[in-house]
């Protein structure tokens, strides 16, 4: 049987151009704060690099640019912080469950965590409850973590509330971590806003949300329910254009109000509709972190 791993690793190397493979070699750990870097050595320029780590010596040597790569001497905590209610048992844009879009995300961040010798630990979770995986350092454990999100994610399962999870994570967590934070695709109400304040205040966060399914696109051969409250959307209504423009409206609203919140509390984030758009959402990611840093 093929590991959610294992298919984490494919997705990563089917887009293994040049500035993934960067990444791989090093520069993900010199991504967050609080990491110590040693200089390792040089490697060619890739476009988005920053000037200043340019080597102009070594440049004029070689004839063509070359930067400075460094690694870490401090490792990092990694914790994935992963919305496992029943709403991420719906659909997303490609048609996928969104916990399997959510796997790879956090299996991708996990694994570049993992061989950069950083621990990766889990807080998952519904609108009632919420459980912690300690951090580790192995691919094994990792497995177990990615195996965790899928099957704690039912259509029959309770709702979802992040703010479960991150309330949990204020009340208990001293040490200082790395959030992940994949989460369905709803509003951030003042609570979640406020949480996320604490949290910054302590913790660095990137935050990934994974969309919905657009009803008004599904053909009318198939049937659309909302896993909410498993009510049907009759046929009629969702495909029709007035329906579909304001659905439109609706969710351009909510990701407005969603962008500036983030914005606003500093934090990073990206969108996902499909696992094929992972490696380069979590890439763009990670380098909006690092040039956030300088």
């Amino acid at each position: 049987m093929t590991t959610l791993l294992t298919r984490v690793k494919s997705k990563l190397f089917v887009h293994a151009r040049r500035r993934s493979r960067s990444l791989l070699e090093g520069e993900y750990a010199s991504v967050f704060h609080g990491r110590s870097l040693d200089y390792d050595d040089l490697r060619d320029y890739v476009p988005g690099d920053e000037v200043r780590d340019i080597d102009w010596r070594a440049t004029a040597r070689h004839q063509s640019p070359l930067v400075k790569r460094y690694v870490a001497s401090r490792k990092q905590n990694l914790m994935l912080v992963v919305d496992t209610g029943r709403g991420m048992a719906a659909s997303t844009r490609s048609g996928e469950p969104k916990s399997a879009v959510a796997i790879a995300a956090a299996g991708l961040v996990g694994y570049l965590a993992h061989r950069h010798g950083d621990l990766v630990g889990l807080v998952r979770g519904t609108a009632t409850s919420t459980v912690a995986h300690e951090l580790r350092g192995s691919e094994a454990h990792l497995e177990q973590l990615l195996r965790a999100v899928e099957s704690a994610t039912r259509v029959d399962g309770e709702q979802s509330n992040l703010a479960t999870q991150l309330r949990w994570i204020v009340r208990t967590v001293r040490r200082r971590l790395v959030l992940l934070v994949v989460a369905d695709d709803r509003d951030l109400d003042p609570e979640l806003d406020d949480l996320l304040r604490r949290l910054h205040a302590q913790h660095e966060i990137l935050w990934l949300t994974v969309e919905d399914a657009d009803p008004t696109s599904i053909g009318g051969e198939r049937t659309a329910y909302d896993v909410a409250d498993a009510y049907t959307l009759p046929t009629l209504v969702r495909l029709d254009p007035k329906v579909r423009q304001a659905y439109a409206a609706t969710v351009e609203a909510r990701v407005r109000r969603t962008t500036e919140l983030l914005d606003r509390r500093g934090i990073n984030h990206g969108r996902l509709g499909s696992s094929d758009e992972v490696v380069t959402t979590v890439f763009a990611l990670l380098e909006r972190q690092r040039r956030a840093r300088r």
